[in-house]
C-alpha cells in the first residue's frame, strides 16, 4: 500500500525500535510508497511513512533493496554535503562517509554484511540516520 508521507517533526525525531519478522507489511508498503515516490526519492525509513521500526529501502539505481535492522559498523573517508529530504523542506548540511560497512537483515530476515561506497552509502546513512531520529 502506498503510504503518506510523514512531515511531523516530532515523530520523525523519535529514535525507531527493532523490526521482526510481523513487520513484513511494512517491507511491501515501503516498496509501494518508494515506488510511488521514484520521480523525486531514491530511499526512505519507516518512520517516513508513519512506522518506528528500523527498516530501510533504498534504490540506487540497481533496484529496491530492503535493509532489516541494519547498523553501521565501520566508516571512512570521511566528507561534508548537503541532503534534501522528502519529509522535509530544503537541503541539509551533514557530515557522510565514502565507504561503510552495513550489518542487516535481508527482506528474508536472513543476516548480511556489504561493504557500500559512494552514493549508495550516503543514501543508507540518510536512512539509517531517520532510524536515530535525527532530523536531516
Amino acid at each position: 500500500m502506498i503510504r503518506p508521507i510523514v512531515t511531523n517533526e516530532q515523530f520523525l525525531a523519535k529514535k525507531s525500535t527493532l523490526a521482526a519478522k510481523d513487520d513484513v507489511q511494512i517491507i511491501t508498503d515501503l516498496k509501494d510508497t518508494l515506488a510511488a515516490n521514484a520521480d523525486r526519492c531514491v530511499g526512505m525509513a519507516a518512520n517516513m511513512i508513519g512506522f518506528s521500526k528500523r527498516i530501510i529501502i533504498f534504490d540506487d539505481g540497481e533496484g529496491a533493496k530492503i535493509m532489516v535492522n541494519p547498523v553501521i559498523t565501520k566508516r571512512s573517508g570521511r566528507y561534508d554535503t548537503e541532503e534534501g529530504c522528502l519529509s522535509l523542506v530544503g537541503k541539509r548540511k551533514c557530515t557522510r562517509y565514502k565507504q561503510i560497512e552495513v550489518r542487516f537483515l535481508d527482506e528474508d530476515f536472513k543476516p548480511r554484511k556489504s561493504i557500500f561506497t559512494d552514493f549508495t552509502a550516503e543514501i543508507i546513512q540518510h536512512e539509517c540516520d531517520h532510524l536515530e531520529g535525527k532530523i536531516i
